[in-house]
């Protein structure tokens, strides 16, 4: 509950009701959804097997994909690894999940 400078108690829904009779409508952005994983892909063998320590470059490369707010809009970002030097071997940034 507010009190506003003319001490009147304005509360969510009061707000919601003068909104409705003033004709007002609220214009918020939506929340953004992350599109969930599938069940794990059996046909892939997990040839890593969480051994991370690695004693050669170029040998075991990972990847993973993580979602940039822009300020306007959802950017896609594709980064792989080299787990020796622990270092980005490439990268790219994409504005639909769907590109390749």
């Amino acid at each position: 509950m507010v009190t506003n400078t003319h001490n009147v108690k304005l509360g969510r829904w009061l707000a919601g009701k003068l909104m409705k009779e003033l004709i007002i409508v609220s214009c918020q952005e939506r929340k953004h959804k992350y599109n969930r994983g599938g069940n794990e892909r059996i046909d892939i063998p997990n040839l890593l097997n969480r051994q991370f320590a690695v004693t050669k470059p170029d040998q075991v490369w990972c990847g993973d994909v993580t979602y940039i707010w822009t300020g306007s809009r959802w950017a896609y970002l594709a980064v792989v690894l080299d787990l020796f030097a622990r270092k980005p071997v490439g990268w790219a940034i994409y504005l639909h999940q769907t590109q390749n």
